[in-house]
């Protein structure tokens, strides 16, 4: 919308055409009002709005403008977190620019931004981690929110559970069928049963409820994994087919990103999987402990997830891989020596 002025003001989305079975990365708010969301298929997404212009994405473009937003943020702080192209975390605590105020440094950041890039920003202000992520959505798409720190407990009490990052579709029923559906009702709730019904997430939601996130922002952060996956022009339905296609596409991809840094080579890996969408959009996945990338490893295991077909067709097929953590890669390497 900013480099083309006829996109303005009509309904537009970036992503894969109809006809290649493409998906939405992102959309205008135009478009959002028509139900319109990012990861929504292509053919969905021009049912519920016809008239949306669908254009393909210019990741060059968006890469460049990534570092220019960075270089903004890096007159303010240097301790940034980068979340994705467009998002990151700032700790400003011992900035000495206008007046130590967040609030203030908020607002000049997004004023540099639109005045050097012509774009908008929105941001979110708050004294822990979580709560600042959810506070950048509350006044989009040109805004900015403030949760001082006397207002957090009675922010987090009247929030929406699936507001807190992390908390998925499927999470949200658990806890909606255990009754909780506020900040508050998690802050009411017996820990230990919290516990027992909901493991690691009941744990993570008291904390968060209780106004408790201790994380640092990680400047430099690790990548975890490598995943490489392919939506079909028309489905597939057979082992040969998804074989042939993990073996001459999928495969070669991976060993080539896994094989082009060396510090990942280093690190070794930890996992390997598949993942599945059939034609029915269900999503399945599966993984397997591996100590070295292997194509073998991959057989055995995409003939066990399509134990789970059940006769439907498959529109994507993907490959992961998961890194041995950086302290582990560390410790091996200290052995072999």
């Amino acid at each position: 919308m900013r480099d083309f002025p006829e996109y303005r003001g009509r309904p537009l989305a970036v992503g894969g055409k109809e006809k290649q079975r493409g998906v939405l990365s992102t959309c205008n708010y135009e478009a959002r009002r028509f139900g319109v969301h990012s990861a929504m298929p292509t053919a969905q997404a021009l049912k519920l709005c016809p008239h949306l212009l669908v254009v393909p994405g210019r990741m060059h473009i968006y890469k460049e403008v990534s570092i220019q937003i960075r270089k903004i943020f890096q007159r303010y702080t240097q301790i940034i977190e980068p979340l994705s192209l467009d998002e990151a975390y700032l700790d400003v605590t011992d900035s000495p620019l206008c007046n130590g105020s967040a609030t203030l440094i908020a607002q000049a950041i997004r004023a540099d931004i639109e005045k050097e890039l012509n774009l908008t920003a929105s941001a979110g202000i708050a004294p822990i981690k979580f709560l600042a992520k959810v506070a950048s959505d509350m006044n989009k798409p040109n805004g900015q929110y403030v949760i001082a720190p006397h207002q957090v407990q009675e922010f987090i009490n009247s929030m929406p559970l699936q507001k807190i990052p992390g908390v998925g579709k499927v999470a949200l029923q658990k806890l909606h069928r255990s009754g909780l559906y506020l900040g508050e009702d998690v802050c009411k709730a017996d820990y230990r049963e919290l516990l027992i019904r909901h493991g690691r997430l009941g744990a993570s939601l008291w904390k968060r409820c209780h106004g408790i996130d201790n994380r640092n922002i990680e400047v430099s952060r690790a990548r975890k994994s490598i995943g490489v996956e392919r939506t079909f022009t028309q489905n597939i339905a057979t082992l040969a087919q998804c074989w042939e296609v993990i073996k001459s596409r999928l495969y070669p991809e991976i060993e080539g990103r896994f094989n082009k840094v060396e510090a990942l080579r280093n690190r070794g890996i930890s996992k390997q999987g598949i993942k599945v969408k059939f034609a029915d959009f269900q999503v399945t996945t599966i993984e397997t402990g591996s100590q070295e990338l292997s194509l073998a490893a991959f057989y055995p295991l995409l003939e066990e997830v399509l134990h789970r077909q059940q006769g439907r067709e498959i529109r994507l097929l993907g490959l992961n891989v998961m890194l041995q953590p950086e302290e582990s890669a560390k410790q091996l390497s200290l052995l072999d020596h």
